[in-house]
């Protein structure tokens, strides 16, 4: 019986979806973007750190929901588990692509010498965040 319940909660913990903020980047050649001038670049780069924002929001929000699935199923009913939606999707391979792409995009553009205010996601992430924050605690008064 112990060897049972160990292995569910071995195959839950392997099936929930992973924190965004440890997936790591895709390798993208900066070679995809070599023909690029330095607008096109621009462009790219704002398109990319929009995504990544919209992505790890959704990233964000299948973690919580299945910390919030995970805590309830060891207390209440642990076969549930075994219904947790299965790790990483397709959302979290694109957030890395994303990843990729800005470090790709970052190097071209040091590379042909643009003159852009280039924030990781990280930064962006860490920004949007407190952002949220801020907003939350404005409507809260």
């Amino acid at each position: 019986m112990k060897i049972l319940a160990t292995t569910v909660v071995i195959l839950v913990f392997a099936g929930c979806a992973s924190n965004p903020k440890e997936i790591e980047a895709t390798d993208i050649s900066p070679l995809e973007y070599k023909d690029f001038n330095c607008e096109q670049i621009a462009a790219e780069i704002d398109y990319v750190q929009e995504r990544t924002l919209i992505i790890y929001d959704r990233l964000k929000s299948e973690r919580e929901a299945d910390n919030w699935q995970l805590g309830l199923g060891l207390v209440l009913f642990w076969p549930a588990l075994l219904f947790l939606e299965a790790g990483d999707g397709p959302e979290a391979r694109e957030f890395a692509q994303l990843k990729g792409e800005y470090e790709a995009l970052r190097i071209t553009s040091a590379e042909k010498k643009c003159s852009l205010e280039i924030k990781s996601p990280e930064e962006i992430i860490k920004e949007a965040e407190e952002l949220n924050k801020a907003a939350a605690k404005e409507a809260g008064s």
